[in-house]
């Protein structure tokens, strides 16, 4: 069994969401992380949302293709970053989004707002990168 939830190729959907909640969770740190760091050091929370963002995006993409998605609908990696980073761009704009209304709008602290724009953008991701970049044979 934890050869199976952790080490194994897998194409089963429920494993590969399992393992992309651990890779969301470090893409998270480093992303909640630089966030922080970055608007402690004086710029917006908005454009530091977008640079932390990026660094996770990075992380996320590198732990995904080895560890969560066996396979994949293209063949050059290059191509498929681009339409894993066009997937996260899209995520981009949905946390952009979130932050500001529950920022601005509710009035939350940036970090919180972070927080619930981070679940909503979890499942955005692994949903559009799972069924249009990393199919998985039947």
């Amino acid at each position: 069994m934890i050869a199976q939830l952790f080490i194994k190729p897998t194409n089963k959907g429920k494993i590969q969401l399992f393992r992309y909640f651990f890779v969301g969770g470090a893409a998270f740190v480093v992303d909640f992380g630089l966030l922080w760091l970055l608007t402690e050091w004086g710029l917006s929370y908005l454009l530091s949302a977008a640079f932390s963002f990026v660094a996770g995006l990075t992380m996320n993409y590198a732990l995904s293709v080895r560890w969560v998605f066996r396979d994949h609908t293209l063949h050059s990696h290059i191509i498929e970053f681009v339409f894993f980073a066009a997937i996260g761009v899209v995520g981009l704009g949905m946390n952009e989004a979130i932050m500001w209304m529950a920022t601005e709008l509710a009035g939350l602290y940036y970090l919180g707002s972070k927080l619930i724009s981070t679940a909503v953008v979890f499942f955005w991701n692994f949903t559009a990168r799972k069924y249009l970049l990393f199919y998985g044979k039947k």
